[in-house]
């Protein structure tokens, strides 16, 4: 069952085609985003760096800002970051007249002038704010939880189940700032309150820290993608019939997670639990660990708890809201990568960049939900800079917009509750099938016979 139940939709492990995103960085070649040393020169204390320059097991040190990487001889830096076409200003995108707009077009603009237009104090972080956050939300969650079980009535439980399964996604984005260093700057605090957080939902914290650094660090890209990366047509036309059902007929790929955690993404092998899996390195082992062992002691106090109360009540308490979750962490996950009315670039090769890929991501608004799962909807500036707080994102963005011009797509506004995202999502299941196996710069494609229609899109 679970050998075509695999990734974010359930797929059969595929062949690993690709080579590993994170290994063949030159560390002599690799430069910080405001230093010209290399890293051999750098002699800054490790603790102050924010990104994943170094293989040093301090997990804290490996979420943050994107490597630079040095231009090839010959080749201008600004011209690597921004095209043959970017012409470096800060001042947004300004279309010629009578000119089309092009998203798959090189930017006229660096990662360093979005930066710089951000506000210094968004980039601060305050641990205390941030452990208010967590406690409002565990308080929230203990208090649904007793409420549910003291009501004890059929016709709370179904609100209940809706209610606790959004809170276990509130907890999941905290423990996810954990993971980037955005909660604070203090590695540890990071790494126990993450721990908690993540095991309670039954999350292994640094298994999937790892891998959500590297869909950070190859946004955008085809193959080096970790989270909902597009299928090439050679891998999409190899898929039976029941595969590409489960694919993209919902509510399939929004119960895909705890596979993806297991199992990978298609192509791609290992599980986040085992640490000899090649998502991680040697010495990232002794931290894949510890957090498999949390989590294994989380699924041990479930099991005792069902002795205590009957599994039955077990299920209602937990179970249910835990698949509540898993919906939501997929639809989000997905929409932020997906799903926009304009058809969004994938890049591959000398196309690709880290500022190119971040800007194929999405901001939405969800509502009512964008304060209680902490505007994780504020996407885009998030993914170039996963450091800044989620309680800064919205005032950084707002700064960034002159500058990000078209390249920003604003959300469309939902009511209280989005219900016009799942039009966004059945949309894009039934258009968003494969990508051409070959350019560097493509488009979803569409099979018409996977819904029986006789166009493609």
């Amino acid at each position: 069952m679970a050998s075509w139940v695999l990734s974010e939709c359930g797929l059969k492990p595929l062949p690993h085609i690709f080579p590993r995103p994170r290994t063949g960085i030159n560390p002599s070649k690799a430069r910080f985003l405001h230093s010209k040393k290399s890293l051999t020169d750098l002699k800054l204390p490790l603790v102050k760096c924010s990104g994943d320059f170094s293989r040093d097991r301090n997990w804290g040190l490996k979420v943050s800002a994107p490597l630079r990487v040095a231009p090839l001889e010959g080749e201008d830096e600004e011209e690597r970051i921004n095209g043959v076409n970017g012409i470096g200003n800060n001042k947004g995108v300004e279309e010629e007249e009578g000119s089309e707009f092009d998203p798959g077009a090189p930017p006229p603009f660096k990662l360093a002038d979005i930066r710089a237009a951000i506000p210094k104090h968004c980039w601060v972080k305050d641990p205390w704010k941030s452990m208010s956050y967590v406690v409002r939300d565990v308080v929230v969650v203990f208090g649904l939880a007793a409420a549910a079980a003291y009501l004890n009535n059929w016709v709370v439980w179904p609100l209940y189940w809706a209610a606790q399964g959004t809170m276990f996604w509130a907890l999941f984005v905290l423990g996810h700032d954990c993971g980037h260093g955005s909660f604070s700057n203090d590695h540890k605090l990071n790494s126990v309150v993450g721990h908690l957080l993540h095991s309670s939902i039954l999350v292994p914290y640094h298994g999937w820290r790892i891998s959500h650094r590297t869909h950070h660090q190859n946004h955008g890209h085809v193959e080096n993608d970790e989270s909902w990366h597009p299928l090439s047509e050679k891998i999409y036309r190899t898929l039976d019939s029941a595969t590409r059902f489960l694919r993209f007929k919902i509510p399939f790929p929004l119960l895909a997670y705890p596979f993806y955690l297991w199992s990978r993404s298609p192509g791609k092998s290992g599980s986040h639990f085992d640490p000899n899996s090649d998502l991680f390195v040697p010495s990232e082992r002794k931290d894949v660990i510890t957090s498999t062992v949390c989590w294994t002691a989380m699924a041990a106090l479930l099991v005792g708890l069902s002795f205590v109360m009957g599994p039955m009540q077990l299920l209602k308490l937990y179970g249910l809201p835990y698949w509540i979750f898993v919906m939501w962490l997929d639809l989000v996950t997905y929409l932020h990568h997906h799903g926009h009315e304009d058809k969004l670039p994938w890049y591959r090769g000398k196309e690709w960049s880290y500022l190119r890929g971040g800007l194929t991501t999405l901001d939405r608004d969800y509502g009512w939900f964008n304060n209680i799962h902490h505007d994780i909807g504020t996407h885009v500036i998030h993914h170039l800079f996963p450091q800044i707080p989620h309680y800064h994102l919205i005032e950084a963005t707002e700064a960034a917009r002159p500058v990000l011009g078209k390249y920003y797509r604003e959300p469309k506004k939902s009511g209280p509750i989005p219900f016009n995202l799942f039009g966004d999502l059945i949309r894009s299941m039934s258009k968003d099938h494969y990508v051409s196996d070959n350019g560097d710069v493509v488009y979803y494609q569409t099979d018409p016979q996977l819904n029986g229609s006789s166009k493609s899109g």
